[in-house]
């Protein structure tokens, strides 16, 4: 590459460096049609409104796993749904299987 066409691609690549550092600094979007740092987009599974974010944590917030794991259920089991996620209540002890076996989990 000839000296000339490195003098004038050095002041744009500067330029571009240094309007995505303000831009950035100003909380404004980097690249036209991206979101700004702090947006959220309503309707993704993980921003804090969406309607799967708040069936994930509701769940996760009424059924909590322990460490206790078991190969086989205790007889007389019934299946049972608690927020639409199937689990086998053994008298007082809820299980849900989990990868070939069941795990003792907590409901609230």
């Amino acid at each position: 590459m000839s000296a000339s066409k490195r003098s004038r691609r050095l002041p744009l690549a500067l330029g571009l460096g240094l309007a995505l550092i303000l831009g950035d600094i100003a909380g404004l979007p980097l690249l036209p049609g991206s979101a700004g740092p702090a947006e959220a987009r309503v309707g993704h599974p993980l921003t804090p409104v969406s309607g799967a974010g708040v069936a994930r944590r509701t769940t996760r917030r009424v059924i909590r796993r322990s460490t206790i794991y078991v190969a086989a259920l205790p007889a007389s089991c019934v299946r049972v749904t608690v927020n639409s996620t199937a689990l086998w209540r053994c008298g007082a002890t809820y299980y849900q299987p989990y990868h070939g076996r069941y795990v003792v989990v907590y409901v609230n």
